[in-house]
């Protein structure tokens, strides 16, 4: 009886011990919430620490609450770590974060959202840490513990969106922005960049999608503009280049290369003469644009195939071909070019000179 009623003291002596330091560890964590002295916390720490020796102590869900919002606090406010522990205070939240049953997180929402909160803070910092040394792996990481927290922000979602894409997970980056891209307030940034990873995969017609849809929502953005034109000459769609490449040029209208794509597609389009006008205005650009000298000559050499008697398409035709001829004098193209021209023109000896050059090209 004497040893049983002994047990009974000393454990109703550990419950009281227990319950003092509870209290006085409730009353500092109050005190750093209201001052936000480090000091405070670190009493704080002390005293749930003191509270936290036997089994009994680690299961009981008021203590393990506490332990969570002061570690919690810890993780995030003393960033330089200058309160000592035995283990990261992100890891030792955690630990007494998950003894706690969920009917009971469940009936203390306030404080988990304190903690969650607190978590969240401390795993973005490790982040930024990590980012500044170029360790997106990390960062990516922690970035997911955030996210495994129910903090799924707009911040959140674009920076695991941008970290997936420089440790190249591209799959999910992708997931990412699509649901970046879903929100009313989307940044065109957003569409262009998840345009980039489409490219770097290899979807070109998500690209175009993605740009279409740009386009839609930002019809006056010059970049979704220019990538667009840019995407639609790499498929070959020079028709659907033809009604906004006089946007473009708009935007840069010394850009010799949108002057010469305007001329291409609209002669691939079938509009010989504002392809003409677009190729003349690139050589007012730079006279000695070889792709813009063989196009309109080009142009010219086949009026004066199908005309003989057309002076002026004959004389442009010389004057273009022997232009892009001088400005590049090995290129096949151009010598093929004059080629056709001496033959139609009756010019044996210029005709034989510009052969005997093909096939020396041809043997080297």
């Amino acid at each position: 009886m004497r040893t049983i009623l002994s047990c009974l003291l000393i454990a109703a002596s550990s419950v009281a011990v227990a319950q003092s330091n509870y209290k006085e560890g409730s009353n500092a964590f109050a005190m750093y919430t209201q001052t936000g002295e480090l000091k405070n916390l670190e009493n704080a720490k002390k005293f749930i620490d003191a509270s936290y020796k036997t089994r009994r102590d680690s299961s009981n869900t008021r203590i393990n609450i506490l332990r969570s919002m002061v570690y919690s606090a810890i993780s995030y406010a003393d960033s330089t770590r200058s309160i000592k522990n035995d283990k990261d205070p992100i890891d030792l939240t955690y630990e007494a974060f998950g003894r706690i049953k969920s009917r009971d997180l469940m009936s203390n929402p306030a404080e988990v959202k304190y903690i969650k909160q607190n978590l969240a803070a401390a795993h973005v910092y490790k982040a930024a840490k990590a980012m500044e040394k170029k360790d997106f792996e990390q960062a990516y990481n922690e970035y997911l513990k955030v996210k495994s927290l129910a903090v799924s922000n707009f911040d959140v979602q674009y920076n695991l969106a941008v970290l997936a894409t420089e440790t190249k997970q591209y799959e999910q980056a992708v997931q990412y922005y699509q649901e970046l891209v879903k929100r009313e307030n989307a940044p065109v940034e957003h569409y262009l960049e998840l345009t980039d990873i489409y490219r770097k995969t290899g979807a070109k017609q998500e690209v175009l999608n993605t740009l279409q849809n740009a386009r839609v929502k930002f019809p006056e953005n010059k970049s979704v503009l220019m990538n667009l034109v840019q995407e639609f000459a790499q498929l070959g769609e020079y028709k659907a280049i033809v009604p906004i490449i006089g946007e473009a040029i708009k935007y840069e209208p010394e850009n010799i290369e949108l002057h010469y794509l305007a001329g291409y597609a609209n002669e691939n389009a079938g509009n010989i003469g504002t392809a003409k006008s677009y190729y003349e205005q690139a050589l007012q650009l730079n006279g000695n644009n070889y792709e813009s000298n063989l196009a309109l000559g080009l142009i010219y050499l086949n009026d004066f195939l199908k005309d003989e008697d057309n002076v002026e398409a004959q004389y442009n035709a010389q004057n273009l071909l022997l232009k892009a001829n001088e400005i590049r004098p090995y290129d096949v193209n151009a010598l093929k070019s004059l080629a056709l021209y001496y033959e139609k023109a009756g010019d044996p000896a210029q005709l034989d000179r510009v052969n005997l050059l093909l096939n020396q090209l041809s043997n080297n």
